[in-house]
């Protein structure tokens, strides 16, 4: 059985940072795609950035580049999103998702894994 936690949400003032994390546990050997999405309230999931496994390829929604990274820590088994300058219309609940399809990830379509969220803040 695949689980992935996410941690690391909370309240922050515009322009701070926060550092989330979702650590995976079951069976992951060969996951080709870790991506993360966000889900403001009463609004559509969307997607937020996205990694190959290996780390070797990122992408990120335009709402959030230069602002956000993500990496991952394969020892671990663990994936990150750095946010930094976050803005008020970051808020949201925020999803770790795994697939072996870069595309599905990218897509958001058919994603097999997901996480069960982590609600981040951002006040004005």
């Amino acid at each position: 059985q695949v689980q992935l936690v996410e941690s690391g949400g909370g309240l922050v003032q515009a322009g701070g940072s926060l550092r989330l994390s979702c650590a995976a546990s079951g069976h992951t050997f060969g996951w080709y795609a870790m991506g993360w999405f966000r889900q403001p309230a009463g609004k559509e999931r969307e997607f937020v950035a996205a990694c190959t496994w290996s780390g070797g390829s990122t992408h990120f929604a335009d709402s959030v580049k230069g602002r956000f990274t993500i990496s991952r820590a394969s020892a671990e088994n663990a994936v990150y999103l750095q946010m930094n300058s976050l803005k008020p219309e970051d808020t949201a609940v925020y999803y770790c998702a795994a697939d072996l399809n870069w595309n599905a990830i990218l897509t958001m379509r058919l994603v097999n894994y997901w996480g069960q969220g982590t609600q981040v803040t951002v006040s004005s």
